[in-house]
């Protein structure tokens, strides 16, 4: 009897889940609505792109992550997806995050097969991300860019997508006790921005089994 192969049933289910997605964008601020008061009026959010670089794993498809360099001004090690803000050379927010992701990790642009994009996330940052979602090559082996990447690391994507390990914690941030989701993995801790845009997938991962 032929068996499912786990990273194409983990991809189908991806691209149903990517159909039946909300369009409803996601936000830094969506855990305390109150903190946006603190916002400066006219606040321009300026645009970024990422991608969700879904590689086939031991036992089904897995996702890289990177986590960043400290001395990078943005997000200074934290953990992240592949990325960055949209460049004025950059024709659109899917040609940044292929350009950032070849920069960072040197993934070439033509290996990635993209299945499409989640609504975007507003960080706290001020910067408006667009999450691609990407097929990438099983033998792609990852070069992380000195100064600004640290580590890329995989993580597998059922387990990102098991509400049972998102959690949520909470830490004193401009006076406000601040509630965020995580997601720890082994020695590496997912959290903010990134956690809110797996979270976002994996609301659309539970309605399309």
């Amino acid at each position: 009897m032929n068996r499912p192969d786990p990273f194409m049933a983990d991809t189908a289910r991806l691209r149903r889940a990517l159909a039946c997605a909300s369009p409803q964008p996601s936000s830094d601020f969506d855990l305390v609505p109150s903190l946006r008061a603190s916002l400066p009026k006219g606040r321009k959010l300026r645009a970024a792109a990422v991608l969700v670089a879904v590689q086939p794993g031991p036992h089904g498809a897995q996702i890289l992550l990177t986590r960043r360099a400290p001395g990078m001004r943005h997000h200074p090690g934290q953990v992240a997806f592949p990325g960055g803000k949209v460049d004025a050379g950059d024709a659109t927010p899917l040609a940044a995050a292929l350009r950032e992701s070849h920069e960072e990790i040197g993934l070439p642009p033509d290996t990635v097969e993209v299945l499409g994009a989640m609504p975007s996330h507003e960080t706290v940052t001020g910067f408006e991300v667009v999450p691609f979602i990407g097929l990438i090559p099983a033998g792609f082996a990852p070069v992380p860019e000195a100064g600004e990447v640290d580590e890329v690391f995989a993580v597998p994507l059922r387990f990102l997508m098991d509400p049972a390990n998102h959690a949520r914690q909470a830490r004193m941030w401009q006076g406000v006790n601040r509630p965020y989701l995580t997601m720890p993995y082994g020695p590496h801790y997912i959290w903010g921005a990134t956690a809110r845009m797996l979270q976002a997938l994996s609301v659309a991962w539970a309605r399309a089994q």
